[in-house]
């Protein structure tokens, strides 16, 4: 049974990302395509690699971050695993304390803006 390959538009366009942002991340080494000819063909590892390095950008992660989280993947469990699993979760933990936070001060000010946009209209109500 033959592996399933992608082409460098067709996972561009899967996941809406351009070719070149693809090409950024493999030469970051976050993707390390096949060649056939001069062409670039992706296995479902890159595929799969892909997926968790827009997703730790989406969740705010850097580059550098997302490396160290893809080599979870890569590897057996064992001590290293350990502390990868436990750099992994540290950095979570840090990750939902800040959005914690922001999501706090987020209903601060829709809350204050609230207020303001109550006030203003019932002043303007009375003005009338």
């Amino acid at each position: 049974m033959q592996q399933k390959l992608w082409t460098i538009s067709e996972l561009a366009d899967e996941y809406e990302i351009s070719a070149r942002a693809i090409r950024f991340y493999e030469d970051k080494g976050l993707l390390e395509p096949q060649r056939v000819g001069a062409n670039r063909v992706y296995s479902y590892k890159d595929h799969a690699r892909l997926k968790l390095v827009l997703r730790g950008k989406r969740l705010g992660f850097s580059l550098e971050e997302i490396r160290e989280f893809i080599g979870l993947y890569n590897s057996e469990l064992g001590p290293e695993q350990t502390e990868q699993l436990q750099f992994l979760l540290k950095n979570v933990r840090e990750k939902v304390s800040v959005l914690k936070q922001q999501q706090l001060d987020l209903m601060m000010t829709l809350d204050e803006l609230m207020h303001i946009e109550t006030e203003c209209l019932s002043r303007l109500e009375n003005n009338n």
